[in-house]
């Protein structure tokens, strides 16, 4: 399954041109009138699309898990998803392949419509239909049909097993849209959104094509699992680079930035809020996101084995977590991030510590001349060149590799060039759809993945995969643990680091720190600002 826009903070920032400078010149698209109340999250997340049938990246599903609902939802802290526009969900049989859920009753869209299981049906089907390149599609790809009984009861009947469809459900590729509102067969522009979610979009500003600010409130129809907001408007900005989301946060223009922040500025206002000086808090916890330099298997040089397991031999993720990232980050030695039920260290275990000797010998036997030359390209990093550069430092060092480094500046060039295998290697995040051990699995390796990098193994994809993918109990890692120890042999990708959960927010901005957690959203019902 390919789905290069939802990767991490590195997706389509490049997209959205705006400055610290404000939104002075955009065009309003929508009326909706900031009295100056709202609560402000700047993010350099950007995106492009709002409608759930094409928008799969972070900045979309930020504003989407707070105005759009799904049949079931995240709740703070859980990795489980409960009922949310559903009164109640639940495989009917012991396969997984029959999944059917019962609506609440009286459920509203923000326009008045009534939400019904034709809403569900029709939202789904014509994300299948519509087939976005750009969308959530390979989450759905399971579904069969969908049947509906009457206004509140629908049934999914699925292709194979897939345990972990109630998951997938609940992230905005299941959002509910409305069958009379949105056109079946093609996108709905931003500003024309209708959604049954805890907040409404007010307005939103663009600069070109792109949204520079969404504004919300509350709701006031809305019934689900999410609390009574805590604000009565927020609203989300988006910057292109680390230094203007700064700057925003130094001028008022944002009460909250997400760690899109520069590494070393997250790290200092992170030091000076404990030692008590500034106006700035922080609130940090663990992360699901991981980061993977990504090899181009069918390209001369990266596509040999010896060469992928040299280089991961050679890197050094503590330095990089250190060095680069200023602590900012926790080093990973797995595809599946430290936290996630089915995580083991299977690249350490194999590697151990970088070690130059060790790596000479791969070469060595593998009859491969040094220093081998390689080429790693990046896009977007929250450290800027200093990531790779870090890294050909590490190889280069060793006397092995000789590396040149080298930005794409466009993101959609970037996404055309991994595709068509213009790249070596290639520096790429991903965020979760939802918190399980398979969705670092199934969109990344299986037959080239979301990444493009050409590798495929038979016993993942054809045996450990659909194995695994059946289990409702989703604690048994024996299957991932093998998946994970056939990639740390195989080093179709080198796993990096994991970032942590880092938000920066000003003295008075209150609930922060009880939605942050690993499921990666932000719910801006529980933002609120204390009392003067």
């Amino acid at each position: 399954m390919t789905t290069p826009n939802r990767l991490a903070v590195l997706s389509c920032a490049a997209l959205v041109v705006t400055t610290a400078a404000g939104c002075a010149s955009v065009e309003k698209v929508a009326n909706g009138g900031d009295s100056g109340a709202a609560i402000t999250l700047g993010t350099t997340n950007g995106t492009t699309v709002l409608d759930p049938a094409g928008a799969y990246d972070i900045g979309s599903w930020l504003v989407l898990n707070n105005s759009f609902q799904s049949l079931l939802a995240f709740p703070p802290g859980a990795t489980v998803p409960q009922p949310d526009a559903a009164e109640s969900c639940q495989f009917t049989g012991s396969d997984t392949m029959t999944y059917k859920c019962t609506l609440k009753s009286g459920l509203k869209f923000t326009n008045g419509h009534p939400v019904t299981a034709e809403d569900v049906k029709f939202s789904i089907e014509r994300t299948k239909k519509i087939n976005d390149p750009s969308g959530p599609l390979p989450l759905l790809a399971t579904i069969k049909s969908v049947e509906t009984s009457g206004d509140l009861d629908v049934t999914f009947h699925l292709e194979t097993p897939d345990a972990v469809f109630p998951a997938k459900l609940a992230s905005p590729a299941g959002a509910i849209v409305d069958h009379q509102v949105f056109p079946a067969d093609k996108l709905l522009a931003n500003d024309k959104l209708v959604g049954s979610g805890p907040y409404k979009v007010d307005g939103i500003e663009n600069r070109g094509t792109t949204p520079a600010k969404v504004t919300l409130s509350p709701n006031p129809t809305y019934r689900g699992s999410a609390t009574k907001p805590e604000n009565s408007k927020f609203s989300v900005r988006y910057y292109e680079k680390p230094d203007d989301l700064k700057a925003a946060l130094d001028k008022g223009e944002v009460d909250i930035a997400d760690n899109g922040l520069d590494p070393a500025t997250a790290a200092q206002i992170k030091n000076d809020s404990q030692a008590g000086s500034g106006n700035l808090k922080v609130a940090e916890s663990d992360s699901a996101e991981a980061f993977y330099l990504v090899f181009n298997t069918k390209d001369e040089t990266a596509g040999n084995q010896a060469v992928r397991q040299a280089a991961a031999q050679l890197i050094d993720r503590k330095a990089l977590a250190h060095d680069v990232y200023a602590g900012t980050v926790l080093p990973l030695y797995s595809v599946v991030p430290a936290g996630v039920v089915g995580h083991n260290t299977a690249f350490f275990d194999k590697y151990g510590e970088p070690d130059v000797a060790k790596a000479k010998r791969i070469l060595t036997a593998a009859h491969i001349t040094t220093p081998v030359k390689l080429t790693l390209t990046w896009s977007r990093s929250r450290a800027g060149a200093a990531e790779l550069e870090g890294i050909k430092k590490q190889l280069d060092a060793s006397g092995l590799f000789q590396v040149t480094v080298q930005q794409e500046p466009d993101w959609k060039s970037f996404l055309a060039g991994w595709s068509n295998n213009s790249y070596q290697a290639y520096l790429i995040g991903w965020t979760p759809d939802y918190v399980d051990a398979d969705d670092y699995i199934s969109p990344l390796v299986v037959d080239g993945g979301a990444f493009h990098n050409n590798w495929d193994n038979p016993q993942i994809s054809t045996k450990l995969v659909p194995e695994s993918i059946k289990l409702t109990d989703r604690t048994g890692g024996g299957a991932y643990a093998q998946i994970q120890n056939i990639l740390a042999d195989a080093v179709p990708m080198v796993p990096l680091y994991q970032n942590k959960s880092f938000y920066v927010y000003k003295a008075g901005v209150t609930g922060v720190d009880t939605t942050v957690d690993n499921t990666s959203r932000f719910r801006f019902w529980q933002i609120g600002r204390t009392k003067k």
